[in-house]
């Protein structure tokens, strides 16, 4: 048992990266409290963990930071620990504990139910310790734990990568794909719905390769309808499919399965299919606007995402005006864009023709602003459609300030909503049906006038049940929405938003 003067210890655990991060300090969370430990809640924890991301070229300035912020902190409470997992530490390995020797335990992405065997052998033998396995010890899904939301769940359906992409760090670090069988997905997602969740995010660095393992390239348009079966299960969502490898009976998984959301994120990376070969990016641009235009046909409204890679070694003025070409033609509803950076061990770091960081921001700034000008050309579309929102917590900042609460439509985009005096007041968790009346770049706003249409969920049920259980209230006003679980940085751009 994990305790300080015959109290629990406390912890905290603090996330950077993607969607894989976030559901790996879920396991994290979930592993301490089976060891005894127990949530810090705002106090200052006995215990620090720090889940890093090794994608972006901030992510090293970012962790010492915070280190070197820690290592205060750590002086003025004697017995406080300090851990360090995730990409970057898989990556770094010793170097960490050279730059910041006080930190008392360097993990990696393979041995995350490690934490606290290595946190109590650290305290033990008043020494670092370091475990960084090269392959997966036990898969992450059969790890106890902690989900961050009553209403939504992440479950893995894979882990790894097999391709090369010459700009990507991740197969180094977290290995070749492992498969887990569709049968233990089905029954995570099952037991998330028995405590009351109704939507589930499926997870993979490349979700629609899914069955390499086992021999069957239809897997994953079989799983998605395997999960679309499963009572009482309103919202299935995944992240992220590679387009070398998404295929048409996908698209009609996603058709014909009433609660698969109409939502898709199909990264890009680059519109020059010249860039596309150097980045080895096994699909060209007219394939990929081929794939956006059969799911179109087949799901008239769907929003589709994307990501793109600015200033890669290499791109010429010709080739990012296909960038912009391809990003005009694919009207996505969103864009996370990324300026290149060098990230060592890959081979785009030491490709030759590096762009310099001024040609870059230029052309970065110029795709921002062909896609805000399409992000809000399709909101306005919106305006005057009806909407089914779950209700979420941490979406709306400005929730407090606009008496609004916020929640995400079937085709994820964000919709922030008022709450009308003579109207019940919605659970996180429960479904409203809403107007959208305005359009912003960034999200959409409904203030309908009359009594909010609420549907009450089980989701909702299961959110007043965990309140109960912590001692809180129950349904939350609109000016207190944003309580609950605090939102997660996905070390993604920031977004230029004002309502």
């Amino acid at each position: 048992m994990a305790t300080v003067d015959a109290r629990p210890r406390t912890y905290e655990v603090r996330t950077y990266g993607c969607q894989m991060n976030v559901h790996d300090s879920e396991r994290l969370s979930g592993s301490l409290q089976s060891a005894g430990y127990v949530a810090a809640d705002g106090e200052q924890a006995d215990v620090v963990v720090i889940n890093t991301c090794a994608v972006r070229e901030n992510a090293d300035n970012r962790l010492y930071g915070n280190l070197g912020h820690l290592a205060g902190v750590k002086r003025e409470h004697p017995g406080m620990q300090i851990a360090v997992g995730g990409c970057l530490a898989q990556k770094d390995k010793n170097v960490i504990l050279e730059k910041a020797p006080w930190v008392d335990v360097v993990f990696g992405t393979h041995n995350m139910g490690s934490l606290p065997t290595l946190l109590e052998r650290a305290r033990h033998n008043d020494e670092a310790q370091i475990e960084i396995l090269e392959s997966l010890d036990v898969f992450p899904s059969t790890l106890p734990t902690k989900r961050d939301s009553t209403y939504s769940g992440w479950v893995s359906i894979s882990v790894g990568c097999n391709n090369t992409c010459t700009f990507c760090i991740v197969p180094s670090l977290r290995g070749k794909e492992k498969d887990r069988r569709p049968g233990d997905v089905l029954a995570e997602i099952q037991a998330l719905v028995d405590d009351g969740a109704i939507e589930v995010t499926l997870l993979g660095q490349n979700v629609n390769s899914y069955g390499v393992e086992f021999g069957d390239r239809q897997a994953f348009s079989k799983l998605l309808r395997a999960a679309g079966a499963i009572e009482e299960l309103e919202r299935i969502r995944f992240t992220s499919p590679h387009p070398a490898a998404f295929t048409d009976d996908v698209i009609d998984a996603m058709a014909e399965t009433p609660n698969v959301m109409p939502q898709l994120h199909m990264p890009l990376q680059s519109g020059s299919d010249r860039v596309l070969k150097a980045m080895r990016r096994s699909y060209r641009s007219e394939r990929f606007l081929g794939i956006l235009d059969r799911v179109r046909v087949k799901i008239p409204n769907a929003a589709i995402s994307t990501d793109i890679i600015v200033g890669f070694p290499g791109e010429t003025e010709e080739d990012f005006a296909d960038t912009l070409r391809v990003v005009e033609q694919s009207r996505f509803a969103s864009a996370f864009t990324f300026q290149y950076s060098i990230r060592p061990g890959t081979p785009a770091a030491t490709m030759p023709d590096q762009l310099p960081k001024a040609v870059v921001q230029e052309r970065y700034e110029r795709l921002i602003a062909l896609q805000d000008r399409i992000t809000a050309e399709e909101h306005a579309k919106q305006v005057g459609r009806t909407v089914q929102v779950l209700v979420a917590t941490g979406e709306g900042k400005k929730d407090d300030a606009t008496h609004r609460l916020s929640g995400r439509a079937e085709d994820s985009r964000l919709v922030h909503f008022s709450v009308p005096a003579d109207s019940a007041v919605p659970r996180p968790g429960d479904v409203v049906t809403v107007e959208v009346t305005r359009a912003a770049p960034h999200f959409l706003i409904a203030d309908n006038d009359g009594p909010l249409q609420i549907r009450r969920t089980r989701a909702g049920d299961a959110w007043d049940r965990a309140q109960a259980e912590s001692c809180g209230v129950p349904t939350p006003a609109p000016a207190g929405a944003a309580a609950g679980p605090r939102p997660v940085s996905l070390g993604l751009p920031s977004l230029r938003v004002g309502r």
